[in-house]
């Protein structure tokens, strides 16, 4: 199938490595034109490049107040339109309810909530009819990740917000969207399995608690994702879409 992807132009955040990564990649494969980005500039050219062409890399951290425009700005620049955007973050550091310190909990509002939020206002005032916004939330929207509680309290929050996006720019023809990774196989759930006092095990039983018993690859969340970005997915907006293996059964 088609997906339209041809010669049209996304931001990707967060997209040195990981989900982000894998969803600027399945863009770029299927003809799309992606700018991606992470805190580092070296790191975000070297993605860029591991791309291909129709890729360029920006250094720029979510919770910088002028990332947006950066990014905007070189959408434009590079590619001359700008049609999407996916705000992918890296997960804030792991801890407890209790052991969680305020200047924990502001970064994490930064960098998770407020930098997304910056993001897609700015999206939302730049892009026509067709356009969309994309967030890469967690199945923590629905269920806490234990010892993830900084993660648990601001996701459910931005995926309230994106969903009151969609309500409010539904009219102008942009589509706002959630994917919900569950236990995808990268770097990040591999640290977190780490912080179990026997890893194996830990993942052992998370897959079995998974009906397709198995972690997800992060191509196949990456190829969701484009998809729900493309033109294909043209009537799809408001909506958290889980990618788990079945874990939420599509509720």
């Amino acid at each position: 199938m088609d997906l339209g992807l041809k010669d049209r132009v996304y931001v990707v955040t967060g997209a040195t490595r990981g989900l982000g990564n894998a969803t600027a990649r399945a863009l770029a494969a299927d003809g799309a034109k992606v700018v991606v980005s992470g805190r580092d500039q070296g790191t975000a050219e070297q993605a860029a490049e591991a791309i291909g062409p129709n890729a360029v890399g920006i250094g720029a951290d979510n919770a910088d107040p002028e990332a947006a425009g950066r990014l905007l700005a070189a959408a434009r620049e590079r590619f001359g339109r700008l049609d999407g955007i996916l705000i992918s973050v890296g997960g804030p550091p792991p801890g407890s309810a209790a052991s969680t310190t305020d200047e924990q909990w502001e970064a994490g509002f930064a960098s998770v909530f407020l930098g997304a939020v910056r993001l897609a206002r700015a999206a939302a005032a730049e892009l026509g009819e067709g356009g969309v916004i994309g967030f890469v939330l967690s199945g923590s929207v629905h269920e806490p990740i234990t010892g993830l509680t900084v993660s648990n309290g601001l996701r459910p929050g931005l995926a309230g917000f994106a969903k009151s996006l969609a309500n409010e720019v539904g009219p102008r023809g942009i589509r706002v969207v959630g994917v919900l990774p569950g236990k995808i196989d990268t770097d990040r759930i591999r640290e977190i399995d780490g912080f179990a006092e026997d890893p194996a095990a830990a993942r052992a039983a998370a897959e079995a608690s998974i009906p397709l018993k198995r972690y997800g690859r992060p191509e196949e969340f990456g190829r969701t994702a484009a998809f729900l970005l493309s033109p294909a997915a043209s009537y799809l907006t408001g909506v958290m879409v889980p990618v788990d293996g079945g874990v939420r059964h599509g509720f």
